[in-house]
């Protein structure tokens, strides 16, 4: 089983990267998926951090492409609980994350993904996770 946990800028990536990196992450999701009992997850922050610049642009395309995103059977939604929020306090103390990148690390952890992606190299640096960085 491969659990995928994916940021904002992962997914951001995923939706209007370069062909090269959009490529490399629908390979890795799609391995991901066609494991058994494989999954592919976010915090729930992702989805507000998504759809603010499409909102803020007028882009209705855009905005439809995520929401069907977040709409998926195949993509899963992880709450931002009390444990979340405490992990993400513990990850922030201790290695100086930005509170949105320490919620979506936390979240990751408390979900049991096997496998971080990211575009920043900085969360490379939590001890408690398998990152992967994908760059444009």
């Amino acid at each position: 089983m491969t659990r995928l946990a994916l940021d904002t800028s992962a997914l951001i990536y995923l939706v209007e990267g370069s062909p090269g990196v959009r490529n490399q992450l629908a390979q890795r999701i799609g391995a991901a998926l066609a494991s058994p009992r494989g999954a592919v997850l976010a915090s729930r922050l992702v989805r507000l951090e998504c759809r603010v610049k499409p909102l803020r642009d007028g882009n209705t395309a855009l905005l439809d492409k995520y929401d069907a995103l977040f709409g998926s059977e195949e993509f899963m939604l992880a709450d931002v609980t009390p444990a979340v929020l405490d992990r993400a306090t513990e990850l922030r103390a201790r290695h100086g994350f930005k509170t949105p990148d320490a919620i979506h690390l936390a979240s990751a952890i408390e979900v049991g993904a096997d496998h971080f992606l990211t575009g920043d190299a900085n969360l490379a640096k939590c001890p408690d996770l398998n990152v992967e960085v994908y760059a444009p």
